[in-house]
């Protein structure tokens, strides 16, 4: 029996700050996450961060938490903040191909998690967002789960919203997207089989 080891960097969404179960996304996925190996999942999150932040960060952290003996993976879960920090979109494309080629060169598989609906004011900003992130991620073949797209107008996530902690999604939003990432290439990109999901 081997390892599979992911390493999940982002900001406080892929920490599930807001929900109440302390799960998050990623807790949710993982639970769903069938494998014979042994799953060890990692979430290295710093609330508030930008993708520039993160760039600075990440390889130095992740590098930590490889082992040569495991299958290593990292996940990308992007916030809402280049917004709030007046990053241009070109800004935010370079950050996460940095990320992604550096990732590539080492041999360690990346997936993509884009940023979901926060406040409605900057809907269209954060739909530009995503889809520049989606365009960065489908140049490099990394898979890339659009969470703005599928949520944006969902009753449930709108709710949820309304109820929650200032822009953070609730136990009921932390599902929603974990739903969409099992769906969106998950399995595949573990090597594991579809009736896993």
């Amino acid at each position: 029996m081997g390892e599979l080891r992911l390493v999940v960097i982002g900001d406080e969404l892929a920490a599930g700050t807001g929900d109440p179960k302390a799960l998050g996304w990623v807790g949710r996925v993982a639970a769903r996450t069938s494998t014979s190996d042994v799953l060890s999942v990692l979430t290295l999150a710093v609330p508030g961060e930008t993708t520039t932040a993160l760039g600075a960060r990440w390889q130095d952290e992740v590098e930590r938490r490889l082992s040569p003996e495991a299958d290593n993976r990292l996940v990308v879960a992007l916030g809402r903040h280049d917004l709030d920090a007046g990053l241009t979109l070109a800004r935010s494309r370079l950050n996460l191909a940095n990320v992604l080629d550096v990732a590539e060169q080492q041999r360690l598989p990346a997936f993509v998690v884009g940023p979901p609906p926060g406040a409605t004011a900057d809907g269209d900003r954060i739909a530009e967002l995503s889809a520049a992130f989606a365009d960065v991620a489908a140049r490099r073949r990394v898979p890339y789960v659009e969470t703005y797209g599928p949520l944006a107008a969902h009753d449930q996530w709108l709710a949820d919203m309304a109820s929650g902690v200032g822009e953070l999604p609730s136990q009921a939003g932390y599902g929603l997207m974990a739903w969409l990432v099992l769906h969106t290439g998950w399995h595949t990109w573990l090597g594991l089989p579809d009736d896993a999901q």
